[in-house]
């Protein structure tokens, strides 16, 4: 079933509460790995432009594209060099301007990644900075400080990583002696800006209206958690077992410090400057939702992504919680509960949610790891979890593939693996590589339909030849003929801008609840239980006599 046409200039007179990024199903596109119309093996613009249609019958409202800008592509485009053009790997201005303007004409708006915790260090504004030296105007739009010791040979202080390693380097001087240090999140070639420095939003103001000249809809914004540094940058040991992204710490020194809330009701007011409710997308990974709640105030962001949501496991009663404590923490501030189950940095949720082990955000999955996930367990949750998702009031992300089903690629040999945490931690954590395999289209096509060479930036596995795209678009029982019940389901029965009721007297293994004149139950325990009365309008798996199977959720109308 094809969604029906969306008439963007509705935007233009949209009265408040009824933005179109309030109810929005928003599809991440993560441009190396979706579409190659080139053949050199890496996705790109004229690829994805080709593939909307598909898009459009899906039945998302927008997409997300991951980072398309000029970039040496050390962290895949998350190493920005110049933040208005589009990198050659990926095409040209000109190739986006047309994919922005074929996406609109079918309804489908486009939402821009933005990076502006760090730049690359191939930015002209990085190289004129280790050109001028210490105390200069250039470099003090990053974050440079001298080291300690008597040579100043000791980092400035000891934070690490997000990749692994010191989150500091050493630089060379223009004179060849060894000189200050400067402050990465990430990796080396990551270098952080100092958002204390005018200059650094002056410049993000001009990067931001560039892209909406252009007519973007809105932009995620990376790392929007971690812009803003503690005064004096005190020394911090993070948990070891703990996410990358600090997301499960508390008062971490270089996550979530209150200037961050400046920058974002800057930068408010210049979307506000534009017709057609453009929106603002968090990725802050915060200990609880009332802390993320705080990026959405009616002044600073829009959305921001619900990670403690898209980090609990399946099971109805942390479920029940998490999404409780969500809709009361954004609802307190009048914002709309996102939710997501899978993107770009974290394990597959069709793999995810069927580990045996502790998988901290960003530390992958490989060959070796131990608790790998059993793939059946896997695809059965992943649609009964998707299916709830999809249930609920707000927004809801889908990261390009899980419509397929994907699980996370494990067996990844390592001379192909390209993440930086593989490489800055020695091998002792896989990484990212595993969910961003180019994703298949076509059955017996070269690469299954990703390139029409054969080539893919990292290799794909023989058994996406049975989860392509055209297999599974003629069979009812796929996953993809599932997202597509589901995505046309709730649109008409505008479940985005519903309201949740919870439904008790079910058993404990039980989530159950209605929204408008849906009800939505899902058993995550090991046992059939019994099927409520009322129409089946969808369901991720076959159900029993009567009953709803282990791992299984249903939506039940009345009419």
């Amino acid at each position: 079933m094809t969604s029906p046409e969306i008439d963007l200039a509705d935007a233009h007179t949209a009265v408040p509460g009824a933005e179109w990024w309030r109810t929005a199903v928003i599809y991440q596109i993560y441009p190396r790995s979706f579409s190659d119309s080139s053949g050199d093996g890496i996705g790109d613009l004229p690829g994805i432009t080709s593939r909307l249609d598909d898009l459009k019958t899906l039945g998302v409202d927008a997409l997300w594209l991951s980072p398309f800008q000029r970039s040496p592509q050390k962290d895949a485009g998350y190493d920005v060099a110049d933040y208005c053009d589009v990198d050659p790997l990926f095409g040209t201005l000109a190739d986006f301007d047309r994919m922005l303007a074929q996406a609109h004409d079918r309804g489908i708006r486009i939402i821009v990644d933005l990076v502006p915790n760090h730049s690359s260090d191939q930015h002209e504004w990085f190289q004129e900075a280790l050109a001028a030296g210490p105390g200069s105007r250039e470099r003090a739009r990053y974050l440079f400080r001298d080291g300690k010791g008597l040579d100043g040979d000791v980092p400035p202080n000891n934070w690490e990583s997000v990749f692994g390693g010191p989150a500091w380097t050493r630089v060379i001087e223009a004179d060849g002696t060894l000189g200050q240090w400067y402050l990465h999140l990430f990796d080396s070639s990551q270098p952080d800006f100092d958002w204390s420095n005018p200059e650094v939003r002056e410049e993000f103001r001009r990067i931001l209206r560039f892209w909406l000249d252009r007519g973007v809809d809105g932009f995620r914004v990376d790392v929007a958690h971690g812009l803003i540094k503690a005064e004096g940058l005190p020394d911090y040991a993070p948990h070891p077992e703990g996410g990358s992204m600090g997301g499960d710490e508390a008062d971490v020194p270089y996550w979530g410090q209150d200037g961050v809330h400046e920058i974002y009701r800057d930068w408010h007011e210049v979307l506000a400057e534009y017709d057609g409710d453009r929106a603002l997308c968090a990725e802050a990974w915060l200990p609880t939702p009332d802390q993320t709640a705080l990026w959405v105030r009616p002044d600073e962001m829009h959305q921001a992504f619900n990670f403690a949501y898209l980090e609990t496991g399946w099971d109805a009663a942390a479920l029940r919680a998490v999404i409780a404590e969500s809709l009361r923490a954004y609802g307190a501030v009048g914002a709309p509960s996102t939710w997501v189950l899978s993107n770009h940095d974290v394990v597959r949720h069709a793999s995810r949610l069927a580990l045996t082990a502790e998988n901290p955000q960003g530390h992958g999955i490989g060959p070796d790891s131990v608790g790998k996930p059993i793939p059946d367990v896997g695809l059965r949750r992943a649609r009964a979890a998707t299916t709830v998702m999809l249930g609920l009031p707000g927004s809801a992300y889908l990261f390009q593939g899980e419509e397929l089903g994907l699980p996370e690629v494990i067996d990844l040999d390592d001379d192909a693996r390209q993440d930086p945490t593989w490489f800055r931690t020695g091998g002792e954590r896989y990484g990212r590589d595993g969910c961003r395999v180019p994703i298949p289209w076509s059955s017996d096509d070269p690469a299954y339909g990703f390139s029409p060479t054969g080539a893919s930036w990292l290799p794909q596995p023989a058994e996406w030849a049975t989860l392509a795209r055209d297999v599974q678009a003629g069979d009812e029982a796929s996953t993809l003929s599932l997202y597509r019940s589901l995505l046309a389901a709730r649109r008409a029965r505008h479940l985005g801008e519903g309201s949740l009721e919870w439904l008790d007297g079910f058993e404990d293994q039980v989530l159950a609840f209605r929204n408008g004149n849906v009800t939505v139950v899902a058993n995550t325990g090991d046992t059939p239980v019994a099927l409520p009365d009322g129409i089946v309008i969808a369901a991720s798996g076959p159900l029993g006599q009567a009953t709803i199977p282990a791992d299984t959720a249903v939506w039940l109308a009345d009419d």
